[in-house]
């Protein structure tokens, strides 16, 4: 005979009630452990298996990047996600030989190159995109004489931009500082840049590392700096090896207006109109340099108009292997018959990604 049978089997009747109720609140018990143990798991019946190590999460397709510094597999709220397509942009400028923009070419005029080896060019644009641009201006001691007019040429170029451009302004001379941050307010730039004052040494280097950082919180796809300064670094803690290590590993343009001194006295001075030629071109971009202070607000405006008249040639490299390296980039121009010498302005080459 069953035990929990025999045990009920008392001829007490109200015994046998009081152990079968003891019976069903056990029961009762155990079944209801086994309800809830199945319900915190919902997984015990079936078995999901993990993604393969490298695979992308469920319902992400192959190539998505977690945004740095969200872990793998995390995206914060409102970040982009950037798809993994290999594509170079490479923005250019065309000049006539008195310097002026050339407008109007087609996409049949241009060859583009990479390490020598021709390249399908598979988009071209002309038209006026919209631009993340940062102001890196120089508040240094040997500003105070131009401040003025360099807050006027300031507030001149972001006035003739494309009303979807974002703006920041880095003012620097000991080290760089953010004076606005990203914004399409023309007023709120001018009422941060009225209240800036000049002062101190020249940590050209160290600004400009700080606005090419600051440019992977750009929402554009094109980027440009502006640098308006009068002299050489004397302060900086980055080296120029380093800034030009940095510029070379981003696809920001740099653009350069110059208030040189032709009597400097120190040998930074000498030869930092040499070092910002240098990053500007390498860049695709350019350096102008300021004879009269009163032209500044002019010569602004010129590199606004640039920015908005530029062609933007796209191509996929050939060589697909993702080595790291750096590959040099030419663009030439067969421009129609009757023009004279044109220059084209376009970023040097890029580092290839690694993976």
């Amino acid at each position: 005979m069953n035990p929990i049978l025999k045990w009920l089997e008392v001829p007490d009747g109200q015994l046998r009630r009081q152990r079968m109720a003891a019976i069903c609140m056990v029961a009762l018990a155990v079944f209801g452990a086994r309800t809830i143990k199945a319900q915190d798991n919902p997984l015990d019946k079936v078995h999901v298996p993990p993604p393969a190590a490298g695979a992308p999460a469920t319902g992400a397709p192959a190539g998505v990047d977690a945004p740095a510094g969200t872990g793998a597999g995390k995206t914060r709220p409102g970040s982009l996600i950037k798809m993994n397509v290999d594509m170079v942009l490479v923005p250019i400028t065309v000049t006539d030989p008195m310097n002026r923009l050339v407008t109007g070419l087609e996409r049949e005029d241009f060859q583009v190159y990479e390490n020598n080896g021709e390249q399908k060019i598979k988009s071209f644009a002309s038209e006026d995109a919209p631009v993340s641009i940062g102001i890196v201006f120089d508040l240094s001691g040997s500003m105070t004489s131009k401040l003025v007019r360099a807050r006027e040429s300031i507030v001149q170029f972001i006035k003739t931009a494309n009303p979807e451009d974002e703006f920041f302004v880095i003012g620097f001379n000991d080290r760089p500082e953010l004076i606005e941050d990203f914004t399409s307010s023309v007023e709120d730039i001018q009422a941060r840049l009225a209240t800036v004052r000049s002062g101190h040494r020249t940590a050209l280097l160290d600004a400009i590392y700080y606005g090419v950082a600051k440019m992977k919180e750009a929402k554009h796809e094109r980027k440009a700096l502006l640098v308006v300064s009068d002299g050489g670094d004397n302060r900086s803690r980055y080296t120029e090896g380093e800034v030009r290590s940095q510029v070379r590993e981003s696809d920001v343009e740099i653009y350069s207006i110059g208030i040189f001194d032709p009597y400097a006295a120190t040998p930074e001075e000498r030869t930092g109109p040499i070092l910002l030629n240098d990053l500007c071109e390498e860049t695709g971009g350019r350096l102008f340099r300021v004879d009269d202070v009163s032209e500044m607000g002019d010569i602004a405006e010129k590199i606004s108009t640039e920015l908005r008249n530029q062609y933007v040639i796209g191509y996929t490299p050939k060589n697909i292997s993702r080595d790291g390296k750096w590959r040099k980039v030419k663009v030439k121009l067969s421009p129609p018959s009757g023009l004279p010498p044109l220059t084209v302005h376009a970023r040097t080459g890029y580092y290839a990604p690694l993976q």
